[in-house]
């Protein structure tokens, strides 16, 4: 149960959902945890949590697509904890808004937060990484970033581009032991998909389309996530792993 002793790693996004399952467990896997999201109320609240099981986290009001907000974030986290060793790129949003039917106003607002988010955290955190002798990131893409996906043009787009921006940041950073890899989630109930969910006939539609009998929940990313934010990852970089119930082969 101390599969991160201490390391210390940024979750962003981690309010709820996903982001919150790989702070919860990161910290129990012996993590001091920085939890940052828009939603600053539940940051508070998922930092409590961690504390009253007696782990380690602070927490940010943080807008991934700015850089004034990462520079502040990764600024104090390395003041309070000394270092950086684990970035998870988990914030997002999600859109289906047919393309012609999308504004430009939409597209740059998925981009911003969804790759643009991405980019920046890997940027200012990197250098501190590099200090630190190395560092994992994870990149959360989608399913979606690996095929096309009907009537989410812009989603789809800044989801695979959050694949590829991944290996080429492996490459680039392979040499000072950063590794960053990608992970695809599947069909996830989280609470940016309850509404989805509620839909028996949507429900019905996403089990079809998942070889294992049920969805996915946000513990089932969050352990692959905590795989690859760890030493048992050591020689794995630049890879993109769906995590989908089986979506990818059939």
């Amino acid at each position: 149960m101390a599969r991160l002793a201490g390391k210390v790693a940024i979750v962003t996004g981690a309010a709820g959902g996903m982001g919150k399952a790989d702070a919860l467990l990161f910290a129990e896997e012996g993590a001091k945890v920085v939890v940052t999201d828009v939603q600053f109320d539940k940051v508070q609240e998922v930092v409590s949590e961690i504390k009253q099981h007696g782990g380690e986290a602070i927490g940010f009001w943080h807008d991934v697509a700015s850089e004034e907000d990462w520079a502040t974030i990764v600024q104090e986290t390395v003041k309070q904890f000394g270092k950086i060793d684990v970035l998870v790129n988990n914030a997002g949003i999600s859109s289906m808004v047919p393309m012609l039917d999308s504004s430009v106003e939409l597209w740059n607002k998925i981009m911003s937060i969804n790759l643009t988010g991405v980019f920046l955290g890997q940027k200012f955190v990197i250098p501190h990484m590099i200090e630190n002798g190395g560092g994992s990131i994870v990149n959360i893409s989608s399913i979606a970033g690996l095929t096309g996906g009907s009537g989410a043009g812009a989603y789809t787009a800044s989801k695979g581009a959050v694949r590829l921006l991944t290996k080429a940041t492996a490459v680039d950073f392979a040499k000072n032991n950063i590794r960053v890899n990608s992970i695809h989630p599947g069909y996830i109930e989280t609470p940016m998909t309850v509404d989805l969910m509620a839909n028996d006939e949507m429900r019905q539609w996403f089990l079809m389309q998942t070889p294992l009998p049920r969805l996915g929940k946000a513990e089932d990313i969050a352990k692959a996530v905590l795989f690859l934010a760890s030493d048992e990852s050591s020689y794995i970089t630049g890879v993109e792993l769906p995590v989908d119930g089986g979506y990818f082969a059939k």
